[in-house]
Order: C-alpha cells, then structure tokens, then sequence
C-alpha cells in the first residue's frame, strides 16, 4: 500500500526539475538586465567605499559583528523566503535563495558602519531605528516597484523593528565575546 505523502525519491526528482526551471529562468530573465546590474553595484561597491573608511584599528571588531550579522540575516531571509513570506524575481546569483547584493552588500555594510561610528549604546539604537526606518520605507519600497522584491505574505511595517532587533542582538553578542575575551 502507498503511502499518502511523497517519497524522498519523488521530493528530489521535483526539486532538481525546479532547479532547472530557475537556471532557465535566471539565465533567460535576469541575467544582464537594469536589475540584475543595480543588484552588482549595491553588492560590490558598498564594499569598496566600506574598505576605504573602515576604522582598521577596529577591523577584527567591525568584520566579527559584520560577520555575525551575515550569518542572522541569511538564516532570517531562508526562513522568510521559505516560509513564503517574500521572494524575489530577480537574482543576482541563481544558485542562492536569498537577496545577496542586499543581505551580503548593502545592509551589511551600512550596519557595520553604524556599528563602527555609534559608540554608545544610545546613538547606536537611535542611529539603527533611522536607518531601519529608510530600509524599510523607501528601500523596501523601492525594491518592489523595481521588481527585484515581492511581498507574499508580508507587511513594511514587519521589517523596522527586525531590522533594529538583529543589530541589537548582533552589537550584544560581540560586546559578550569581546570581554570574554579580554578576561582570558
């Protein structure tokens, strides 16, 4: 007797055929089109005016909560993604389910230069909530009417206090290592 569910075998034959169908869609929709070149530069050039600013006396600090704010901000967008609250049409790089320019460019960097400038705790909150704000109100916004985001099961206003939230979390978490740390 059947079971009632899909096997393993019948899940990954579905899978790979709609990974073809992404390549395919990718390769033929996305690829070298204004979005796809708007998601290269707020991908890499971030990056470049981020390196020529950078406190390189705080480089280890600054990278450490970059980093860990990478890693929140992927999982958070997998889960989101996944749970079909937003998705995205275009795609800097098929191969990952997630906005990379935007979770591994921009918002990082912004973030990591909020972290670097806003030394106590006060600027620092207040600074991430106006940045929050710009994300998710004309960033976010933007986005959509770019194509580039699209909001399934989704509201703007969700995203301003996750936005504050993961900084937070994220500045927390390094100032616990950096004193741990130090007392060793």
């Amino acid at each position: 007797m059947k079971a009632n569910y899909p096997s393993y075998d019948e899940i990954r034959k579905l899978e790979y055929k709609l990974t073809e169908m992404k390549n395919e869609y990718w390769l033929h929709h996305d690829l070298f089109t204004f979005q796809w070149w708007l998601l290269l530069i707020i991908f890499i050039l971030p990056w470049i005016v981020w390196w020529r600013y950078v406190d390189k006396g705080r480089l280890k600090e600054i990278v450490l909560f970059g980093a860990l704010l990478m890693l929140l901000v992927g999982l958070m967008d997998d889960i989101g993604a996944n749970a079909h609250l937003w998705s995205y049409p275009y795609k800097l790089v098929q191969l990952l389910p997630r906005l990379v320019a935007v979770d591994y460019g921009i918002l990082i960097v912004a973030h990591m230069t909020v972290y670097q400038f806003c030394k106590t705790w006060k600027s620092f909150i207040i600074v991430n909530l106006i940045m929050a704000t710009i994300f998710t109100y004309i960033f976010e916004p933007l986005s959509v009417w770019l194509n580039i985001y699209k909001l399934d099961n989704w509201k703007y206003i969700y995203s301003l206090p996750i936005y504050v939230a993961k900084a937070v979390l994220v500045k927390w978490l390094v100032q616990v290592i950096n004193r741990k740390s130090k007392s060793m």
